[in-house]
């Protein structure tokens, strides 16, 4: 490279001496004089230019543009190119046989004595199946993995179980994340709502516990699975989800459960993704909308659970909330069922807390309790109860959140205190106050009744 440079700039020398018109009438100083300043000009130039031109070269490469809607060969270059990649990744995980022989060669060589029931390795028989393995199991059999996995062994051992079920747990994510990957359409990391829906519905026929279910119940199975990912994992509502959140959730753990042919009643029933809680959803939905129009007026609606929940609170979930013509879709109706069945969470308190911060302020004052609070004394007028003062209900709220600002009470304080469930409750559902009010009798006939059984047992 340094040749071709020099050979340049005496080309240059040369011919511009050459095509000089000037009579060489100069001394050899002279002449020198003149080439190492033409040479020293040039050179300088075409160093800065150089420079110039090329420093881009040293920034490496951070955005790719996407394909344009109109660029048909290049998105069909991408989509390939893609399909290629997780094909190779895939290929570099663990099979069945691979796993198979894995587990066989921890076995051999388990270092006695036994941890209770669990057979152990030490760190030089772990490294030798690291060398016996094959190289698609290399990044397991690190300084690092088996750090993780030492606990408490006075040999300084891991248990083999928990090692393979650590290698086990990693494949499965790797398997997951490229099956989810494939439905990436733009290739960005994430899920838009229609990539999800596609991928559960795919995944339904290798789930043997919706096997019951009808083919036209699929699109609300559907419907009503992709909510709970996107309403816990989407609260800022873009309408995409990061694949990587999907993965750190349990959500797809309690999808995949499903696999399993002999999983049991309560475990369903406890699991939004079966077929009986599917169902026991939409048919709450269809058993409330009494004019079978497909969607649920605010009357109708009323009605949801023991039919308790307040019409102030009612009105503000009608105001606040997507409608068509001032009924609810299903849709809305599954955020509305997540957000009241699952008040410890985050997301479902921040779904209720931005009912209940009527002027958007960001927080609760006194003012906006009292507002919700009553309509709960209006409801115990009603019933016959005896009314509660607000006063007392104010002081016990305030307590039990202990706000940063005395005064106001945020989003924060409510997820900071755990608390956030108890508080909601007692603001828009009677029935919900009622148990907050009766707590203490609660518990004491629940000791009693534990009691009765105890007396019960042979």
């Amino acid at each position: 490279m340094a040749n071709e440079k020099t050979t340049h700039w005496s080309d240059i020398l040369k011919r511009r001496l050459a095509n000089s018109t000037r009579k060489d009438e100069r001394n050899e100083d002279e002449k020198k004089a003149e080439e190492t300043e033409l040479f020293t000009k040039y050179y300088s130039e075409w160093k800065a230019g150089s420079n110039r031109d090329s420093s881009y070269k040293k920034i490496p490469r951070f955005y790719y543009r996407l394909p344009a809607e109109d660029e048909v060969l290049l998105q069909k270059l991408r989509e390939e190119s893609r399909a290629v990649f997780l094909q190779r990744k895939s290929r570099e995980l663990l099979d069945n046989e691979e796993l198979q022989n894995l587990w066989f060669l921890l076995d051999k060589h388990q270092v006695p004595p036994m941890s209770g029931e669990e057979a152990m390795i030490s760190y030089e028989a772990y490294l030798k199946v690291g060398e016996k393995a094959g190289p698609k199991c290399k990044q397991f059999f690190t300084a690092r993995v088996y750090g993780k996995l030492l606990h408490s062994d006075p040999y300084g051992r891991i248990s083999i179980m928990q090692f393979f079920n650590y290698v086990m747990r990693k494949v499965w994510l790797h398997q997951t994340r490229i099956g989810l990957s494939l439905y990436d359409v733009a290739g960005q990391g994430y899920l838009r709502e229609s990539d999800l829906e596609n991928y559960i519905l795919e995944l339904i026929p290798t789930l043997p516990q919706l096997d019951g279910l009808e083919k036209s119940f699929y699109s609300f199975y559907v419907c009503t699975a992709v909510r709970k990912f996107f309403f816990f994992l989407d609260p800022l509502r873009t309408g995409k989800i990061k694949i990587q959140d999907i993965l750190a959730c349990s959500f797809l753990d309690d999808l995949l459960e499903l696999r399993d042919e002999e999983l049991s009643k309560e475990s369903q029933e406890s699991n939004w993704f079966s077929a009986p809680s599917a169902l026991r959803v939409y048919g709450q939905y269809l058993n409330l909308d009494k004019d079978h129009n497909g969607m649920l007026s605010k009357e109708e609606l009323s009605r949801y659970g023991t039919a308790t929940l307040t019409a102030v609170f009612l009105d503000r979930v009608y105001q606040e909330c997507l409608t068509y013509d001032g009924e609810m879709d299903y849709k809305t109706y599954l955020d509305f069922v997540l957000a009241l069945e699952n008040r410890k969470e985050p997301a479902a308190l921040q779904y209720i807390f931005k009912l209940l911060d009527m002027e958007n302020q960001g927080y609760l004052t006194v003012f906006s309790l009292n507002y919700f609070f009553r309509a709960i004394q209006e409801q115990m007028k009603i019933h016959g109860q005896e009314v509660i003062s607000f006063q007392d209900v104010k002081d016990e709220i305030f307590d039990m959140v202990k706000p940063k600002d005395p005064y106001k009470i945020t989003l924060q304080d409510l997820v900071n205190s755990c608390q956030g469930d108890t508080v909601s409750s007692i603001l828009i559902d009677l029935n919900g106050f009622w148990t907050y009010e009766n707590r203490e009798v609660l518990v004491a006939n629940d000791n009693d009744s534990n009691s009765a059984l105890d007396l019960d047992d042979p």
